[in-house]
């Protein structure tokens, strides 16, 4: 009963407000993110990434409105790279995953915090922190126009798969923690596991002066770990799964996608 209210409602939502084909194309052709996507789950990422366009609200910052003309390809390249998250899970998980947040303001540049900090030792340390990005418990998620701008392709960087992914840990606690919630199928023990050895190579790594494999950004807080290693799952597949095997297995499952398949020329070494 429940499924065909969800169909009834899904295609009432799409007789009334219909694809717009053309903006999605060009959304596509801009980022390359999403021009590798197979033609299946690129049509599965439109319609979803056109419906969270009609329940969150994109606000830009009125000094960016006044000199940014945002087309509807560039809010559905926005939604879309939001949606790529949920890809592999069904609507409902979709909506219960994304239902802490109901607006992405996108502010002219990056932004400056003042932050306070306990260390080891027990010494709060209070230093003023540039951002790209900010999310907080139902609050909206912030993103920066220069860092969105840089988001959308293969580098290793995307501003709006990392807030996004802390709403997604902010699922079940009021902060992030670097661990959302799980499927039945994912055991948390395991979860735990392979995320602190990932945690404690990069420290280990940053204390011989080593470069990690991935932002060092990661090693700053376990919710930052979390969501570094989803932007880089995401829009660097082939770096995680060569530092940390074993963490990019898990997030696989957990996402129930593999953005390995996705990337250009992926099918190459095997004679395709």
């Amino acid at each position: 009963m429940f499924r065909r209210l969800r169909r009834w409602r899904t295609e009432r939502f799409e007789a009334r407000h219909p694809l717009p084909a053309e903006a999605w194309a060009e959304a596509r052709a801009r980022l390359p993110l999403l021009q590798w996507l197979e033609d299946d789950e690129a049509e599965r990422l439109a319609r979803r990434a056109w419906r969270f366009l009609h329940t969150k609200r994109l606000s830009l910052h009125p000094d960016l409105a006044a000199r940014t003309t945002f087309d509807e390809a560039a809010q559905l390249a926005l939604a879309a790279q939001a949606c790529l998250l949920t890809l592999g899970w069904s609507d409902d998980d979709h909506d219960e995953a994304f239902s802490g947040f109901h607006e992405i303001l996108i502010l002219p540049d990056a932004f400056h915090r003042q932050v306070e900090e306990m260390d080891e030792f027990g010494v709060m340390h209070a230093y003023e922190d540039e951002r790209a990005g900010e999310t907080s418990h139902q609050g909206p998620v912030v993103v920066a126009f220069p860092d969105l701008m840089e988001s959308g392709d293969f580098s290793g960087f995307n501003v709006v798969i990392h807030e996004l992914a802390h709403k997604l840990d902010m699922g079940n606690s009021l902060d992030v923690d670097g661990f959302p919630p799980l499927s039945r199928e994912m055991d948390p023990k395991e979860w735990h596991r392979i995320f602190t050895a990932v945690w404690e190579d990069l420290q280990a790594r940053l204390e011989r002066g080593e470069e990690p494999p991935i932002d060092d950004y990661a090693a700053t807080h376990p919710g930052e770990c979390f969501a570094v290693c989803c932007e880089t799952f995401f829009t660097a597949p082939d770096v995680l799964t060569a530092a940390y095997p074993e963490l990019y297995a898990l997030l696989e499952r957990y996402f129930r996608q593999d953005p390995l398949q996705r990337l250009p020329n992926a099918g190459e070494s095997d004679g395709m």
